[in-house]
């Protein structure tokens, strides 16, 4: 696939030690072992977007390594995630070498911001006050539009001057990819995060159950930019309500380094065992 697509597609991801995600030197340098040691141009070496991790994102994307910016959350987070793939492009054209051969991905996690804030909103609705219809105006959605939010910065960023100079010169777009996208929630359809962000220059990383529920029940078709200002307006509508979409993204990344450290820690155990085994 990656050879089919000329690049574009076919990679294949491996992550950083998530107990590194606050630590910028850190980082770069198991991002740096990793890319030598599988030596293989269709990886991704996956670093979590922590404030830590922005400027180790620049710092690999100079250097040549192709980067998956995991655990992103936030629209501001994203912006500095975006600047620092473009900062990295720049610096690795100073240094003479070519732009073709680096790819990014911007990795959004999608379902996880329903899960956190539609108890909020759920808890809003039971007040049976002034605020309760548009809290039922707002449970369930969002998610979608935050990324659907995300997706106009990515048109507006990657269509800029600063950018299309970069482009002429063979650089890629820093996709967007949404992660996290099977449905929490039995109440949700199963395909709830899978079409309404179906669209250009995205990736969706689909967990097998989810992908089989869409092969069933799907219907194609490019939605992502469905009505992108009333998505604009749900997430102002949030703030009316009290809720602070920024206090819930850092405390999704927060969990989401301890989770991913976690499942990092049973795996490694999990090998050791297997190892010592033999």
């Amino acid at each position: 696939m990656y050879d089919k697509t000329d690049g574009k597609d076919g990679y294949v991801s491996l992550e950083v030690n998530p107990h590194l995600a606050h630590d910028t030197k850190g980082t770069i340098a198991e991002a740096h072992r990793l890319w030598t040691a599988l030596n293989s141009s269709n990886v991704l070496i996956k670093v979590p977007a922590t404030t830590e991790g922005i400027p180790a994102i620049q710092q690999l994307i100079s250097d040549g390594i192709n980067v998956n910016v995991t655990l992103l959350f936030g629209l501001k987070r994203y912006r500095q995630v975006a600047e620092a793939y473009i900062s990295g492009l720049e610096e690795l054209l100073a240094k003479g070498k070519p732009l073709n051969n680096v790819s990014s991905v911007a990795s959004f996690f999608v379902s996880r911001i329903d899960v956190l804030v539609d108890p909020m909103l759920e808890k809003i609705i039971s007040n049976e006050d002034d605020k309760m219809q548009l809290g039922k105006q707002l449970l369930g959605q969002v998610a979608i539009s935050s990324a659907r939010s995300a997706y106009q910065i990515y048109k507006e960023i990657f269509n800029s001057q600063r950018f299309k100079k970069l482009a002429s010169l063979g650089a890629r777009t820093q996709r967007l990819l949404w992660a996290s996208t099977s449905t929490k929630n039995p109440n949700y359809s199963d395909v709830k995060y899978i079409e309404a962000l179906i669209g250009a220059d995205t990736v969706n990383t689909i967990p097998i159950e989810t992908l089989d529920d869409y092969l069933d029940q799907g219907d194609p078709k490019s939605r992502i930019e469905h009505e992108p200002a009333e998505a604009g307006q749900i997430l102002l509508a949030l703030q009316t309500l009290g809720i602070s979409l920024s206090n819930v993204t850092q405390q999704l990344e927060d969990e989401g380094v301890e989770k991913f450290s976690h499942s990092f820690d049973s795996l490694i155990n999990s090998v050791k065992k297997k190892f010592n085994d033999i």
